[in-house]
């Protein structure tokens, strides 16, 4: 309010609001008033009359239900004995982070709603038609600004998937149409190692199966990075394609399909294997790379009986790594691998449930489902799941995909902000 009465305004100084020659002593009663109060509110002193505050706000309201959470876990994070539990320490210090963008919303929040209450007010009691512009100025910035910091905040109550911020296992398989699909594995393989690069992620491929004329049969990825899971969830399903086949002699357009699979790695302390328990097995790796390939049993081969939590039956995991010639990083490569199946095992309810509850279009792994044709004579990329149409399949293939998944995480947002009743 008081920037109202001082801004390039030649009349008053700013602050001590002391009279010049031509200002009005109810002008000068009024920026003292105001300023007095101003000060007030800083120490509690008083209480600031109502037209001096924010109007009342359902949905600032739910900011101040947060504040005695976020210093809660502001004073835990800092104890010596939550600092010492990794697990807890982990899931508080991101529940800060999160907590920590609303509180900053609020404050900006709170400020323009008392200053838009202000700027009314000033507008219907002020005479001088320059302090009445600037009154208006301000009501049309706060007016402006306000529904985008709504938005914003709404986005920020949504309760986010605690999977989001977790490094993702890539699957990549090829479907229906033999070569062909393999080849087209191998296309999505290279798109999204194009897309890694530019989001500055680090991508591995754990294991591989060729196609018999190029491409993969199966490849399976790590990749880490920021938010990882939470961006590549959204490929999760059936990848369409439509062109003709390099095998193909008459020019014909076939239709193939590769599956794609995104699984959220897990955490150690996430998931309880009881090493004790693993049949380990060594072999000697094939194909290229060096004499050491085929002389030292660096490939490792597990087993490991689970027990399903939810059927209570025991089944066997096979997993083999070769990734490596160190026999050492490929064991913990191939634990790593058995945490992340058992944790995709143990959670597929969740996982399901999530699905239920959302009802997006937005893919959760389902393998049966359709979300992507990409026509090749036609150039064009089609997303079933939103009705998203893009021409220019070159430089999506060549990793271009962020402004589909924008438009997929726009979605999926609108359908969590209907059914909270944001």
């Amino acid at each position: 309010m008081l920037k109202l009465l001082t801004k390039n305004h030649p009349k008053t100084c700013c602050r001590c609001g002391l009279r010049k020659p031509g200002m009005s002593k109810m002008r000068v009663i009024f920026a003292q008033a105001t300023e007095l109060l101003y000060f007030c509110s800083k120490i509690n002193s008083i209480q600031i009359p109502d037209r001096y505050m924010a109007e009342e706000n359902s949905l600032l309201d739910k900011l101040d239900g947060l504040k005695s959470r976020f210093e809660e876990i502001s004073t835990l994070i800092t104890d010596p004995s939550v600092i010492g539990d990794q697990g807890r320490y982990v899931k508080l210090s991101k529940e800060y982070k999160d907590l920590e963008r609303l509180m900053n919303a609020r404050t900006e929040y709170a400020a323009l709603l008392r200053n838009l209450s202000e700027s009314k007010s000033l507008l219907l009691s002020e005479d001088d038609p320059e302090m009445k512009e600037m009154a208006r100025e301000e009501i049309a910035t706060c007016e402006a600004r306000k529904p985008q910091l709504e938005e914003e905040i709404k986005l920020l109550l949504i309760p986010q998937d605690p999977e989001d911020g977790k490094n993702a296992i890539l699957e990549i398989r090829g479907g229906t149409g033999g070569d062909e699909a393999a080849l087209f594995a191998g296309d999505l393989l290279r798109m999204y190692t194009k897309y890694a690069e530019r989001k500055g992620w680090k991508m591995e491929i754990s294991s591989a199966s060729e196609g018999a004329v190029g491409g993969f049969k199966e490849v399976i990825c790590y990749v880490s990075g920021q938010d990882v899971y939470g961006t590549l969830k959204y490929e999760s399903g059936v990848h369409r394609v439509q062109r003709v086949p390099a095998t193909e002699t008459q020019g014909r357009v076939h239709t193939s399909a590769a599956t794609v699979a995104v699984l959220p790695e897990a955490d150690q302390f996430e998931v309880q294997i009881n090493e004790g328990e693993i049949k380990w097995d060594t072999f000697r790796s094939s194909g290229a790379g060096g004499q050491n390939v085929n002389k030292v049993e660096s490939g490792v081969r597990l087993r490991y009986n689970w027990k399903n939590p939810n059927t209570g039956e025991v089944e066997e995991i096979l997993i083999e790594c070769t990734e490596t010639r160190d026999q050492p990083k490929n064991k913990e490569r191939a634990l790593s691998r058995l945490r992340t199946f058992i944790y995709d095992k143990e959670h597929q309810k969740y996982v399901d449930d999530i699905a239920n509850r959302r009802k997006t279009l937005v893919s959760t792994g389902d393998r049966s489902a359709k979300i992507r044709t990409y026509n090749y004579p036609q150039g064009r990329v089609t997303d079933h799941r939103i009705g998203y149409t893009m021409y220019n399949l070159p430089a999506f293939m060549d990793g271009d995909i962020q402004d589909c998944i924008d438009h997929l995480i726009v979605a999926e947002n609108a359908e969590r902000m209907k059914e909270a009743e944001l």
